[in-house]
């Protein structure tokens, strides 16, 4: 029962502020309960995006992706701008995406699932040589390998690996006369379950370049505290 204190105000006992504190913990939870919000979550890692975008990128109707973004935009994950006829979401700070590579470490701890999923998928693309990010920079200081960023340019200038190359998956075939053959392409994306990169290595392998991925996106260099490099 609540009780009032010397001057009237009601105080609040300790279940009902226990209650009311999980509650709104719950609130984020209940925001998190989808696997498209997830992925979404995932894409504006790499910065902001209009929603017609984030649908595109998601695979899904315009009318969803709003409906997803607004449960987000409630739980105060994400915050939108208006700018002429669209509307921007961005992450509502950087602790979300610290949040999100914490929450996709454990589920990659408690889910074999996930693994699982990873490797048959993998083992149908013939591209299971990975890089990991000490042997990447110590390749790319050596000369030995060009590292590749493939995701969307607007990504790239958002934030990219120091050095890295610019070409946007939808243009790499046509680019292809620009990459050298005498070093090792390493190509990256958004992160590990990002298939850009894995589709970008398929076909710098078929037109016979020695090509790797990373295993990492940007946001996952960012948390190692490695350097990025932005542009307007």
């Amino acid at each position: 029962m609540a009780r009032i204190d010397d001057h009237g105000a009601r105080l609040m006992d300790s279940r009902a502020f226990k209650d009311q504190i999980y509650e709104q913990f719950g609130r984020l939870g209940k925001s998190l309960a989808s696997p498209k919000r997830l992925e979404m979550l995932d894409v504006l890692c790499q910065g902001p995006r209009t929603v017609e975008s984030l649908a595109v990128a998601t695979s899904q109707t315009l009318a969803n992706a709003s409906q997803h973004l607004k449960v987000l935009r409630t739980a105060r994950l994400v915050e939108a701008e208006k700018q002429g006829l669209h509307v921007t979401y961005r992450l509502a700070g950087t602790e979300v995406c610290d949040f999100f590579l914490a929450f996709r470490h454990l589920a990659e701890s408690r889910l074999a699932e996930i693994e699982r999923t990873t490797r048959l998928f993998l083992d149908g693309k013939n591209v299971l040589e990975a890089v990991d990010q000490a042997t990447l920079l110590k390749r790319v200081r050596s000369g030995e390998a060009l590292v590749l960023d493939v995701r969307p340019e607007q990504e790239y200038r958002n934030g990219h690996i120091p050095g890295a190359l610019s070409v946007p998956l939808a243009e790499l075939e046509q680019r292809l006369a620009e990459l050298p053959r005498d070093r090792q392409v390493v190509a990256y994306c958004r992160g590990p379950y990002c298939v850009m990169a894995v589709e970008a290595v398929e076909i710098l392998r078929r037109h016979g370049h020695k090509a790797a991925r990373l295993e990492i996106g940007v946001p996952d260099w960012r948390a190692l505290g490695l350097p990025l490099e932005s542009q307007p």
